[in-house]
């Protein structure tokens, strides 16, 4: 993993700030954690997360705008697919961030009982 040692440029700083709104939506990260292992249609995400086809087809047309997914046709159904699977890489440095956090709290509670 690279890592910027310089300041970051306004016009970088507001992409990545994009980046972070876009994938910082639950039901979209919902939506990519489905697409991890599998393409899918938005019919069939429609079913697997339970939520309207109009909230679907939007948020996956902004994970598809950001350039986090890619979509292709197939007969009469677009399918989508994951176009840039470093968005995983962020969300398992999110939740490994988590779980420390998670354990200091957990080991202060404990200290304190």
């Amino acid at each position: 993993m690279s890592r910027l040692r310089t300041a970051l440029p306004s016009d970088l700083v507001e992409l990545v700030a994009r980046r972070f709104r876009v994938i910082g939506e639950p039901m979209r990260i919902r939506l990519l954690e489905q697409l991890r292992d599998a393409d899918y249609s938005v019919g069939e995400l429609v079913s697997i997360v339970g939520a309207s086809q109009q909230n679907v087809s939007k948020h996956l047309a902004v994970l598809h705008e950001a350039g986090i997914l890619e979509r292709r046709r197939d007969g009469n159904r677009v399918v989508y697919a994951i176009a840039d699977p470093a968005v995983f890489t962020l969300c398992e440095i999110v939740c490994d961030g988590l779980a420390r956090q998670t354990s200091r709290l957990a080991g202060m509670l404990g200290a304190t009982t």
